[in-house]
């Protein structure tokens, strides 16, 4: 895996060497795990109560380049001490497919509000869903007037002022003649070169085109007049650019040329990676596979230490077998009504305290929206100034800023009923374990860290502070077996008893 750190330090009693002390601790754990460092990001004198720290922020925005699958911090409250802004940003890095770990704490302090923290994340999913769904309907009425809805526009059309495609009159007809020249056997590079000598640009910096954008261009419906948006399929929409003959002559041509495309073999998500933890050594264990003769993919899970050869000697564990061992633990934690109803009041207390800040900011919106409909009455009656515009679109940037500030606090604080708390546990309860996306939300929700050995077990829960250890002698005795070694077969009678065991230390 490849990392970043994120060190920081408040200006209350701390010091340079507070970095220092982060960084160093942070870099023996990466090293023990294997993970290369590829930058360190560093915000000197600020509180993590705020998001406003420069470089936490900087390292957010570069998540979505791909370079970094972890953000390592010294402590989880380097990273943030508000909640909302903690599950906001976890939220957005998850997006980018990187995770938050701790070098020096494998169980969060305050459980309960782990638990809390990922019911706001479902929250703000839900508020951004609810959010898009209201996008998608502007967007949707928009396809239906074939009106332009952003994204790369096609090269060979121009956006007119009513958001309707219009011809191109200086690059439409080189689309025209590409379709022309690959009809007539010219291949994909010489229409790339002849149309770069020709001066057609992608939207892209010094955006000369390949063979990947003159094959985009082929295959493009719009060049024949067809709008598309989602569903949304509208022939004779836009301006057409060739013929529907000339589009199937291409298209016929592309068929009989394409090439067999290479087989990519799939890879299984291996859910409990940053969870799972070699009991021996404290590294974590990842994903590894293997094909035996009989061309069989065995996965397993693995400590970085035994895969580095530096002296751990802990035994693989298959990757179905642990994962669903954990799933079935998290199923009997949630259908056990004792336990969620004690979840729930912790919940509700969390979640108790009054919001003195959110009432301003309604009052703010609604005097800002206010005085927008008084400016748009004063609009329709004819009284314009000059700097009416300006003051217009200031007001709806504070509109805008208000309501996403709005949005922090219902979501920092909401205010959810008892029933409402509980309808959230409960769904959980219908999850399929057999669908990937629900597997990862049971375990992402519920589980903490597993330190696994080779003959005991520790699962730590984000609802519940410390730990439970399970020692596997006592199935050992039953004549069972541990099902702890690297390919073994696992015994549906072990799954159960484990399950038991944990079950009951867990609740």
């Amino acid at each position: 895996m490849n990392g970043v750190i994120y060190a920081r330090y408040s200006s209350d009693s701390q010091r340079e060497e507070s970095i220092e002390g982060q960084i160093r601790e942070c870099k023996e754990f990466a090293e023990r795990n294997c993970i290369n460092i590829v930058d360190i990001y560093i915000d000197r004198a600020f509180s993590a109560k705020t998001d406003k720290r420069p470089d936490f922020q900087r390292m957010i925005k570069e998540s979505s380049r791909k370079n970094f699958d972890v953000v390592i911090v010294w402590k989880l409250d380097r990273f943030a001490r508000n909640r909302f802004d903690s599950a906001h940003y976890k939220a957005a890095l998850k997006k980018n497919g990187v995770k938050v770990v701790s070098a020096t704490e494998a169980i969060s302090k305050g459980s309960e509000g782990v638990l809390l923290e990922t019911m706001l994340e479902g929250m703000a999913e839900y508020y951004s869903v609810e959010l898009a769904e209201k996008v998608n309907r502007g967007m949707k009425e928009n396809a239906l007037k074939c009106k332009y809805n952003g994204g790369t526009l096609p090269i060979g059309y121009v956006i007119d002022s009513d958001k309707h495609y219009q011809l191109d009159p200086i690059t439409s007809p080189a689309v025209a003649d590409a379709f022309e020249m690959y009809a007539n056997g010219m291949g994909m590079q010489q229409i790339a070169d002849e149309l770069n000598i020709r001066g057609v640009r992608t939207q892209r910096h010094n955006g000369k085109l390949d063979t990947d954008n003159v094959t985009s261009m082929l295959h493009n419906r719009k060049y024949i007049g067809e709008y598309k948006y989602k569903d949304v399929v509208i022939p004779g929409g836009i301006p057409a650019i060739v013929t529907q003959e000339m589009f199937d002559r291409v298209q016929e041509r592309m068929t009989l040329n394409k090439k067999a495309p290479a087989k990519h073999k799939a890879e299984d998500e291996y859910l409990l990676t940053t969870k799972l933890y070699c009991a021996k050594c404290k590294c974590f264990m990842v994903g590894e596979s293997g094909t035996s003769h009989t061309g069989y993919v065995h996965r397993y899970y693995k400590c970085v230490s035994v895969k580095e050869h530096r002296g751990c000697n802990k035994k693989t564990v298959k990757k179905d077998w642990i994962e669903n061992l954990v799933l079935e633990q998290i199923q009997k934690i949630i259908l056990d009504d004792d336990l969620i109803e004690r979840l729930t009041d912790m919940a509700l207390e969390k979640l108790g305290s009054e919001n003195k800040v959110l009432p301003i900011l309604q009052k703010r919106y609604s005097e800002t929206e206010k005085a927008i409909n008084n400016m748009l009455n004063a609009i329709e009656q004819g009284i314009i100034t000059p700097s009416t515009k300006q003051r217009l679109e200031e007001l709806e940037q504070q509109k805008g800023e208000l309501s996403v500030q709005i949005m922090k606090e219902e979501m920092s604080k909401p205010v959810l009923t008892r029933e409402q708390i509980l309808f959230w546990f409960h769904r959980l309860r219908k999850l399929n374990i057999e669908k990937l996306e629900h597997r990862r939300k049971l375990i992402d929700t519920f589980i903490n860290a597993i330190y696994l050995d080779d003959d005991k077990m520790v699962i730590t829960f984000n609802f519940k502070d410390g730990s439970k250890t399970i020692t596997f002698a006592e199935i050992e005795a039953a004549e069972k077996g541990s099902d702890f070694t690297d390919f073994g077969a696992p015994k549906r009678a072990v799954f159960g008893l484990l399950s038991f065991l944990i079950n009951n230390n867990a609740a």
